[in-house]
C-alpha cells in the first residue's frame, strides 16, 4: 500500500492559503477543502482567522486579497475558477442574436465569452478593447471586429486610455457585456480605473447592459465603483447572489441568470 499524504498543520496551511491567494486574487472553501484534504468546516474556519487577522477578506463562499487595488493579470485570472467561468461564458454566448451590434471589455470572463461566441457562428459586430476577445471571435468568418485603439497594457491584453474611450464613443450597440472585480449591493466595482472608464464608456453606449460575474465575486468590493446595481440590466453568474445582494438586484430591476452545465 502507498504511503498516506500527510496533512499540513494550520500554520503550513494558512501559509499556502495566502500564496494561493496572491498568486489568484480569491480563493473557494470547496477548493482549499480539495487541496488541502480536510473538511468544508475547517477551510471555513480557516479563512475566519485569517479574515480576523486582516490576512483577508471574506466574501460569498471564500475568501479575496485585502487589495483594492491589485488584482492578478488577465492570464492568470483565465485560470482561476475556469469551470464557472465557462458555464457563464456559454449562457451569455446565447443571449447574443444574428445581427446584433455587441461590446465586450477585457476580462478573463469576457476572454471566456469570446470563444462561446465564436462558437455559435453568428453574424455579429462586435466593438472591443481586449486582444483575447478579438482574437477568438477573428476565427468566425461572419464575425465583424472592431478593435479599439489605445496604450496597450500587457497584463490585461488591451488597449486603453482616452483614445479608446473617444473610439467607443463613436459606435451604439444592443448589448455591452462587461467583467468585474466586485459585487455588492452598492454596486460593481473593479481594481483597475483605466478599465473602469472602458466599461462605463461601453455601458453608456449600449442599449443592454449585461454583467458575466462568477460567485468569487460575490460581497467583494475592489477600490473604484463602475456603476451602481440600476445601472446594469442583468446579472449572469453559476450560482444565486447571497440573501442581502439579491434584494438589492431585485430592487434595482436587474435580471438575475444562474448558469448551469
Amino acid at each position: 500500500m502507498g504511503r498516506r499524504k500527510q496533512r499540513l498543520s494550520q500554520q503550513e496551511r494558512h501559509a499556502h492559503l495566502l500564496a494561493l491567494l496572491r498568486r489568484e486574487g480569491t480563493v473557494r472553501i470547496a477548493t482549499l477543502a480539495k487541496v488541502f484534504d480536510v473538511t468544508t468546516e475547517t477551510a471555513r474556519r480557516d479563512l475566519d482567522e485569517l479574515a480576523q487577522s486582516g490576512a483577508l477578506k471574506r466574501t460569498y463562499g471564500g475568501g479575496a486579497s485585502r487589495s483594492l487595488i491589485d488584482e492578478p493579470g488577465i492570464g492568470i485570472r483565465r485560470r482561476a475558477h475556469a469551470g464557472e467561468r465557462g458555464l457563464i461564458a456559454a449562457a451569455a454566448a446565447r443571449m447574443a442574436e444574428p445581427g446584433d451590434a455587441l461590446m465586450i471589455d477585457c476580462g478573463s470572463t469576457t476572454s471566456l465569452f469570446a470563444n462561446s461566441l465564436a462558437a455559435r457562428n453568428l453574424h455579429v459586430t462586435v466593438v472591443t478593447n481586449c486582444l483575447p476577445v478579438a482574437g477568438a471571435l477573428g476565427t468566425n468568418a461572419h464575425c465583424r471586429v472592431i478593435l479599439c485603439p489605445g496604450d496597450y497594457v500587457s497584463r490585461e491584453g488591451g488597449a486603453f486610455g482616452a483614445d479608446t474611450l473617444e473610439f467607443i464613443r463613436r459606435f451604439k450597440a444592443d448589448k455591452a457585456f462587461i467583467g468585474a472585480g466586485g459585487l455588492t449591493p452598492d454596486g460593481v466595482t473593479d481594481a483597475d480605473s483605466l478599465g473602469c472608464s472602458v466599461k462605463r464608456a461601453m455601458m453608456e453606449r449600449s442599449d443592454r447592459k449585461i454583467l458575466l460575474l462568477d460567485s468569487s465575486k460575490y460581497d467583494l468590493v475592489q477600490f473604484e465603483r463602475v456603476c451602481t446595481l440600476a445601472d446594469i440590466d442583468e446579472l449572469i453568474s453559476e450560482a444565486a447572489p447571497p440573501k442581502k445582494l439579491a434584494a438589492g438586484l431585485k430592487g434595482a430591476g436587474v435580471r438575475v441568470t444562474i448558469a448551469k452545465g
